[in-house]
């Protein structure tokens, strides 16, 4: 009798499988870095803009919503006076170089409420800021 011996083929590993699941374990994570981003501050009306995007660093945060004669102006969810904003900010930052500041500023505050904020921010050497909007 006469017995075939086949050459026997070496295991292959598919990588189609591989790079799929790789590929679906990247977005995942994406997706959950991106979900953690969490705003500590008040909740106002941002404007909108095509170009907004996502911080991922840990910056210092100011809410300003429109007053009388001054913004009301929140750090978290501490209110703070126009004049004690800069040595609040140098306080609550302990890196030795100026912090960066978002600012989330209702879509219906005055460009003059802003400026006098802008303004005290720049008395205290605070000029990394960004002005924050909703996406559209």
């Amino acid at each position: 009798m006469k017995i075939n011996h086949r050459a026997n083929k070496p295991a292959r590993i598919e990588m189609l499988p591989l790079i799929d699941i790789v590929f679906l374990l990247l977005v995942f994570f994406i997706y959950a870095m991106l979900s953690m981003a969490v705003h500590r501050g008040m909740e106002l009306n941002l404007p909108e803009s095509s170009e907004a995007e996502i911080s991922t660093e840990t910056p210092l945060s100011l809410s300003i919503q429109a007053g009388q004669s001054e913004p009301d102006i929140f750090l978290g969810e501490q209110a703070i006076p126009l004049q004690e904003l800069g040595k609040q900010l140098a306080l609550a930052n302990d890196a030795p170089e100026p912090p960066q500041v978002l600012i989330f500023a209702e879509e219906t505050l005055p460009y003059q409420q802003l400026y006098l904020v802008l303004d005290e921010l720049q008395k205290h050497g605070l000029n990394n800021i960004s002005l924050q909007a909703s996406s559209e």
